[in-house]
């Protein structure tokens, strides 16, 4: 796990490396452990390394790491879980590794199949490889977008790119601009669900599944080299044959999750997904579990926790987050996180993985990515139970994901979902899977995963993830997932058939609450820092034109509007509001 920066440049632009190394210390917190630069003059690159240590903690897997036969310079920020079997693989074929390193691997790999090895790779990784022979720099994101990886034009010519905005920031000339229909985004959503836009005019994120290549300084097309598949509708597997190939293949998934050169933990929260992961870890060997509470705050799902942890024997720990650390890490959280996003975890999650670090351990596995994959949200059966034209049903979820801000984005979102309509013919909860998935989960959900663990200097992996979980899910039809009066189907019948838990979490519904919103109705101290905060003059409140409706939210304790008027939920909205600006004085050097 690392943060990576550079950039190639059009012939005849020069660039002092002090910029370079400027890019790379703002990713500081993502590699700690080491850090490596890369020039070519003659081709104008220049490539960046900060390391986490995680797999072969020896200089062996320094980096950038160059070929033997110098065909290709990689730069690698995240883990191959394949790499084994790989590296055996191109032993045979005569290119033998010097290290433990799955990086070296990932690079022989690129040497030997050039951008094809990316369909070889299970993993989640942001990588740049840099062709000498080709002059051709390759930028490529994992199947599931778990790792970022952002790009941007530069004045003058030439193409930079890192693994977090704020390294744009050390650029002279680059200056931060808001993109406008992102911010209209952000504010109906919670985040940018357009997935290759970000926050930013300027700035690009490479879609997820999708690789670049650049030449001469200039940026090609991003192509996909990895598509979700459509369920099997017309050739379904039987439903018990496909739990077994679900079994079989997570269990190898988790176990592969597991290798590392330093201590391995697992969040578990006591819900569903967490637990699964957690009892399969624990097949192998006794594993340290760790979960969250809120202090002054009647939501707590720790008794579940402690559940799982006495059925699998794992090493359990507690944490108590307090509400005074959720205000003094605000204003931090908006710099860590710097691609804006609305998530209420947004701190209590960094918070987390912090007292993770502090307990020792430097790799955490994460439950993220099962209720999208395999329909665990509500709006999976709305989707299924809405009735109507299509573009009736398409503006029924657009009001439940909007929160019900009826705005100028339901084109947009309408745009996005025929299009999932159309690849999945026309079923509606395989397009709102692909939604989930392929937009709300990059652009939101797992983005506050890797921001909130790295900004500690803690890889989180996320074996839900796992382009081969990924297949199998998006291959299930909607009937094993959403039967039975239940969500999730095959999960919970593989926990209970394989006697992974007790029927107790197997059978829990799906815990639901905010403790940043319920904060923000309850506590006398929060609310006042956040009217203070988003009600400041200098703020965005006036420019758009909500100062009436945050008023009423924080004087009247009104909760918002009666539909079709504007607004219905005034929490959500005053949290964007509240990390909107934080995060502009920090980005856009907005006072107030």
């Amino acid at each position: 796990m690392c943060g990576i920066a550079g950039w190639q440049l059009v012939p005849g632009l020069v660039r002092d490396r002090s910029e370079l190394a400027a890019m790379a210390a703002a990713l500081a917190h993502r590699g700690p452990d080491d850090h490596g630069t890369y020039f070519d003059e003659t081709a104008n690159v220049a490539l960046a390394h900060r390391r986490l240590s995680i797999i072969d903690l020896t200089a062996g897997g320094h980096q950038p790491m160059i070929a033997e036969d110098n065909s290709v310079v990689l730069i690698f920020n995240g883990e191959l879980y394949n790499f084994v079997a790989l590296r055996r693989e191109l032993e045979a074929l005569g290119r033998p590794s010097r290290s433990r390193s799955d990086t070296e691997v990932a690079m022989n790999a690129l040497a030997q199949w050039g951008p094809a090895a990316l369909a070889r790779f299970n993993g989640m990784f942001a990588l740049a490889a840099w062709y000498p022979a080709e002059r051709k720099l390759l930028l490529a994101r994992d199947p599931m977008g778990m790792k970022p990886l952002y790009y941007a034009d530069l004045r003058g010519g030439g193409v930079a790119f890192a693994s977090e905005i704020k390294a744009f920031l050390s650029l002279p000339g680059f200056r931060p601009e808001m993109n406008a229909r992102s911010l209209r985004q952000y504010l109906e959503f919670g985040y940018v669900f357009d997935e290759d836009a970000s926050i930013l005019s300027d700035v690009s994120k490479l879609r997820p599944g999708h690789a670049l290549e650049i030449i001469g300084g200039r940026a090609g097309h991003p192509y996909a080299y990895f598509s979700p598949p459509v369920s099997r509708r017309l050739d379904e597997r039987p439903f018990d044959r496909a739990l077994d190939e679900l079994h079989s293949t997570l269990a190898g998934v988790v176990r592969e999750h597991l290798v590392a050169d330093v201590p391995v933990g697992l969040l578990l929260s006591g819900g569903l997904d967490s637990s699964i992961i957690a009892a399969l870890a624990s097949r192998d060997s006794r594993i340290a579990t760790i979960s969250m509470g809120f202090a002054e705050s009647a939501i707590d799902e720790r008794p579940f926790a402690r559940t799982v942890a006495r059925h699998i024997g794992s090493d359990h720990h507690e944490v108590l987050i307090h509400q005074s650390e959720v205000v003094e890490g605000l204003e931090d959280v908006v710099w860590y996180f710097d691609d804006l996003f609305a998530d209420w975890g947004t701190v209590s999650t960094r918070l987390l993985y912090r007292k993770c670090r502090e307990h020792g351990l430097k790799v955490v596995l994460v439950g993220e990515g099962s209720d999208e994959l395999f329909g665990g949200y509500s709006i999976f059966d709305a989707a299924r139970r809405i009735r109507g034209p299509v573009s009736w049903r398409l503006f029924q979820l657009y009001r439940r994901y909007a929160g019900r801000r009826y705005g100028g984005q339901f084109p947009a979102f309408a745009s996005v979902m025929r299009k999932y309509l159309a690849r999945s013919g026309g079923s509606m909860f395989d397009a709102v899977r692909l939604f989930e998935s392929r937009n709300q989960l990059p652009g939101n959900y797992v983005m506050k995963v890797d921001k909130a663990s790295m900004s500690v200097s803690v890889e989180a992996r996320a074996p839900y993830l796992d382009r081969r979980i990924a297949e199998l899910a998006y291959a299930l039809p909607e009937q094993y997932l959403l039967a039975e009066g239940t969500d999730k189907l095959i999960l919970r019948r593989m926990a209970e058939e394989r006697r992974l838990l007790p029927q107790e979490i197997t059978r829990r519904p799906k815990f639901g609450g905010s403790i940043a919103a319920s904060w923000m109705d309850e506590s006398v101290e929060f609310r006042r820092y956040a009217r203070e905060v988003i009600l400041s003059r200098e703020g965005w409140v006036d420019r758009l034109r909500l100062r009436a409706a945050m008023t009423e939210f924080f004087e009247g304790r009104r909760v918002g509007y009666r539909f079709p008027r504007a607004i219905s939920i005034f929490s959500n909205l005053a949290w964007r509001l509240l990390l909107l600006n934080l995060w502009s004085r920090r980005y856009l050097g907005m006072r107030g």
